[in-house]
């Protein structure tokens, strides 16, 4: 049986002449693919561009040498006067430092709504967006934990930014088929007032450590 749907979109169809398929066809075949695909600013400037775009986002950066990363991270903990953190299983144990690290170990929703605080390695961050990308490998972690708690502390190597946002997708054509988050700074969102939310989806306070 027709739905009153169908039978109004295949009105259209048969009014614009093509079948879907052609007609998403030639829609794709017409898309300009001219954009940047490849870098144009040296390292200095694509990650000076990573850090100012985080903090458009209202997300703190720190960008160190990779030996003080673990001085960073208790240094940030210690300001936030966090004291318990969820890790993910494979995160480097010499990053997890001035708190209590908890591996997750499948917690339930009920359990990671305890956490307050996560910290996690990422897979990539894209410079010309702010966005840093995660997926769920060792150091990551499954998605849910870096949405439940309210405070996320990724700790991002400097060799794992690019500048362009097709860099990034060509770097994660490899791994295209794990779960993949997306997120530029805090969560956030606004009502039909534009009145600014955060941690509706998310964590509310997100801070990044750039290791050079």
């Amino acid at each position: 049986m027709s739905t009153a749907r169908e039978v109004i979109l295949n009105r259209i169809r048969v009014a614009k002449g093509t079948s879907p398929a052609e007609a998403v066809n030639q829609s794709y075949s017409s898309i300009q693919r001219d954009y940047q695909s490849v870098a144009s600013f040296s390292r200095e400037k694509i990650l000076h561009l990573f850090e100012d775009r985080l903090r458009d986002y209202d997300a703190n950066v720190y960008c160190v040498d990779s030996q003080q990363v673990a001085s960073t991270v208790a240094a940030v903990l210690r300001d936030r006067n966090i004291q318990r953190v969820l890790v993910p299983e494979g995160l480097p144990a010499e990053w997890q430092v001035g708190a209590e690290f908890i591996v997750d170990r499948g917690f339930t929703p009920t359990e990671l709504d305890q956490f307050t605080s996560v910290m996690t390695t990422a897979t990539l961050g894209i410079a010309e967006t702010g966005t840093i990308v995660l997926q769920t490998l060792p150091g990551q972690g499954r998605r849910a934990i870096t949405l439940v708690p309210d405070y996320h502390l990724c700790i991002l190597p400097a060799s794992k930014v690019v500048e362009t946002v097709v860099e990034g997708m060509h770097i994660l054509e490899a791994t295209k088929n794990l779960p993949t988050t997306f997120f530029s700074g805090p969560s956030a969102t606004a009502d039909i007032e534009m009145t600014r939310i955060k941690g509706v989806h998310g964590p509310r306070f997100v801070d990044v450590v750039i290791a050079l």
